[in-house]
Order: structure tokens, then sequence, then C-alpha cells
């Protein structure tokens, strides 16, 4: 155990109000939103509504199902949000690169993310600039150079992503290059806007991934390769049989005997590019419910014991404030509490749990000042969505508690008004959608993650509405 309670990051030491909004949500006209100009747009609009936190999911390659959450890589950034329109003004593309198809003309820029069209039409592009860039000898220039000094962990991506294609090689090179350099540029024009980046890190790694490829030892596989036992959770109310995330469980004396190196690198290489990230599924890290090998469904398993302590302890020596958020929504335990408060660390509260009962600690009136709190996550309904599914006795206890007007906006408000130091606002919810923007559901591997914002979606009127709700509440603007 620590010798004392750690201290609570600066982010979370005064009251804050966020945004929660993926980038490939954004508007943009290849058909997912990307690092480009629809980002920083993103980012005017919050400095005008008043938020000083901009919360995204995994920012990670994507894995099956386009989920970021199964990434291939713990430290690669995704390729498709790679923007294209900075490829043109440093002359490595032609205006008419970024020209769509007739065929994608009309329906890429709006709509759903269609990340199969999205994902064609960007690489090809990044191919193409690949090359130009090697024409223009970019790979001897000095930036280059430090970038790949500093990214010790492009090798093992390279290798698990190209291969030994020498041309997709060098493509997937120059494509983190940019990602990297196009990234650092995105998070310090929010920061002089007074804009501070949530992250996300998914506590597992799929067990096709470069992580796996490069550390087997670091992961309890069999001979073959294959994951001894399986991740995922016991049934719940998402799902009646669990979910089977299917990923490989750590080898956790291994961890222990590098002194937790790999996970210290994680972290770091997340703080690059956050101010804060969530760690998904915190209760992992004190107690990981393994599924046997095979099975079809999460409902026989059993918990096992994690490291916990021992790897936020040495985090600790690395950080001065640990920069995470706890995700520790479902099966919480005194030890899983004792956990994230002795190290200082922030927990959730989803306020579309409070109204089931009317005593849940979900209530925004008992949450903590240490927390941040949220209508819902990626993996919960819209709040409209959330309201048409709700039974007479729970719309009563809502209505009692919020008062009349749109449901959305009146949770809004209840989420701005909690103790919590952060509150985390759905961009579905300051927009009052409902089903059709649902992020997840989660135990569903398909169909996910494909909300995106329309075009013009970001009014004046409602920065100013949302400034004034955040004011009024008494977070920081």
């Amino acid at each position: 155990m620590p010798t004392a309670p750690h201290a609570s990051h600066p982010l979370l030491r005064t009251r804050r109000a966020g945004v929660l909004l993926h980038i490939t949500s954004l508007p943009s006209p290849f058909g997912a939103g990307d690092i480009g100009p629809g980002a920083f747009a993103f980012a005017d609009w919050l400095a005008a509504a008043g938020v000083t936190v901009w919360q995204m999911l995994p920012i990670g390659p994507v894995g099956y199902g386009d989920s970021p959450y199964s990434s291939p890589s713990s430290f690669a950034i995704e390729p498709t949000l790679l923007a294209l329109e900075p490829l043109v003004e440093e002359g490595l593309l032609a205006k008419a690169d970024l020209k769509l198809p007739a065929r994608d003309a009309a329906r890429l820029p709006r709509g759903d993310c269609d990340f199969a069209a999205n994902r064609a039409f960007r690489l090809s592009r990044a191919a193409k600039a690949a090359v130009a860039f090697e024409a223009k000898s970019g790979a001897k220039s000095a930036e280059y150079k430090r970038f790949l000094e500093r990214a010790t962990w492009l090798p093992a991506w390279i290798d698990f992503i190209a291969g030994t294609d020498i041309s997709a090689r060098a493509m997937h090179t120059f494509v983190q290059f940019k990602l990297d350099a196009q990234w650092a540029e995105l998070r310090a024009y929010c920061a002089k806007r007074g804009i501070s980046l949530v992250g996300d890190v998914p506590i597992f790694v799929t067990a096709d991934s470069a992580d796996v490829r490069a550390n087997p030892e670091l992961f309890r596989l069999k001979k073959d390769g294959t994951p001894e036992v399986l991740t995922g959770v016991p049934p719940d109310g998402f799902s009646a049989d669990g979910q089977l995330w299917g990923h490989p469980h750590y080898a956790w004396d291994a961890h222990r005997t590098e002194k937790f190196a790999w996970w210290i690198s994680r972290i770091a290489c997340a703080a690059q590019r956050f101010d804060l990230v969530r760690i998904d599924h915190f209760i992992g890290f004190h107690n990981a419910y393994e599924v046997p090998a095979g099975a079809k469904n999460a409902r026989k398993g059993e918990w096992r014991k994690a490291p916990g302590r021992e790897l936020l302890t040495a985090m600790a020596k690395r950080f001065d404030n640990l920069p995470l958020i706890a995700e520790d929504l479902g099966a919480l335990t005194p030890e899983v509490e004792s956990l994230r408060d002795d190290f200082g660390l922030a927990g959730m509260r989803i306020v579309q749990n409070a109204f089931w009962s009317g005593k849940s600690g979900d209530m925004p009136h008992n949450h903590p000042f240490r927390a941040v709190v949220y209508s819902g996550t990626h993996d919960n309904e819209t709040t409209e969505q959330w309201w048409r599914s709700r039974n007479a006795a729970e719309k009563g206890r809502f209505r009692a508690y919020a008062g009349d007007g749109p449901v959305h906006e009146a949770m809004n408000r209840i989420v701005l008004a909690s103790p919590a130091a952060l509150a985390v606002l759905p961009m579905q919810d300051l927009l009052g959608l409902g089903r059709e923007a649902r992020m997840n559901l989660p135990g569903t591997a398909t169909g996910n993650w494909k909300w995106r914002m329309a075009p013009g979606a970001l009014k004046k009127s409602l920065a100013a509405r949302l400034r004034a709700m955040i004011e009024a509440s008494g977070r920081q603007a």
C-alpha cells in the first residue's frame, strides 16, 4: 500500500466541463472524421461554448468490427485519422487527389461513417504522398529522424502491419510520422484555447497484435500462440451472455520481472498525446474475469487477482501525478475503491443509472468531487433513446428531480450541476439525438462506432446555451 494517498491530477482539482466526441464522428468529406479541418473547427466551437475538456475514444488502429477497443497496437495511431488537406499544403498531394469518385461524392460527406470506403480512399492517397515524401528526401530530415528515435514502438508496428513489403513499410512509417505531427499540432491548438484532451486506453490488447507478437512473454499464451484463457465480463444488464472480448490475459509475473516497463511506456505514449487517459475496465487491475479458451460466450468464467497496486506504484514513480481516470463501472468492490482512491484517481458516475431505483450512488447529489460524471458513455443509449425505454416510475423520478423541458437538456443540466470535478456530455446529448446516434451496443461485434455528426451541426446558438449552463453550474469556462 502507498505510504500516503496520492494527489489528484491537476486537471481534476477544479470544476470543469467536457464533451465526449470521437475523432471519427467529426464531419469530413471522406467517409469518417480525421485530424483535419473538422477537428480544429470543433476545438473552436468548444472554446466558444466554454468547454475546457475534449474526451475521445481510443485512437489506436481499429480492430475487428472497426472497434477502437480491439486495437492491433497499443502505440500506433489509426492510419485513417491522417488528414489529407495538410498533405496538399505540403506539396505531397495535388488538390485533385482530394476529389471523391463520382460514386462516392454524394454519400461519403454525410451520414454514418463508411469505414471501408474511407480507408480505401485515404490509404491510396497516403501511399501517393509517401512516394512524394521520399522523392523530396523527407526521410533525411531532422524531424523525421527524431521521430524514428523517439518512436521505439514503431518497428514492431511496421513489422506487424507491413511485413517485408518495402513499399508498405515506407508508407506506414510515413503515415505514423505525419499522424504524430498532426496530432501534436491539434493538441497545441487546443491548449492555446484552454482545452485539455482526454483519451482512452483499453486495458487489454488483441491476440493478433503488434504488442503480442513483439512481447509474447508478457501474455498468457499456449505454445501455438493462442490465448490460454480469454477476457470478458460475466452476464450483466447489457448482455445475458456476458461480454466475450477474446483478448489474452497478461502474464503478470513477466511484467513484474521487467518492472512493468511495457505498461509504463504505454501510458507514457498516451500522455504525449493526451492530458488524461481513461483506463477502460479499471476493475481488471484488481481482478479480471477469465473465460475458457474456445468459449462461445462469457457465461462461465472465473475471477483472478491482478497486481494493480504494484503496477500503479511503479507508474507513480514515473509520473508526478498519474494521468489516469478509472473506468470503475460494474462490480465495484471495497478493494477496487481502495485501489482507485489510494492513487488519487477519479472514478466515473453515469447519471442514466441513477433513476432505476432512486437510491443509487449515481444520484447526482451523492457524487464525490473526485469523479467524472456523464449522462452516458459510448456504451450507453443516448439520453433521448434512454428516455423512450423508461417505465412510468423511472420517468416520474427523473421529472421530479430534473423538472420539465426537453429531456436531453434537463439531463445535461443535471450532469453539469453534479459535485463531480469533471462533467462530460456526449455530443449526441447536446444535439438531442436518439437511437440513430448510439455509438456502441455492448455484446455486439459489428455495426457499431458509425455515428458521425452532420455538417453544420455546430451552431453558435448551441455553443451559447452550453456556455450559459456551464457558467451557471460554476464550472470553469
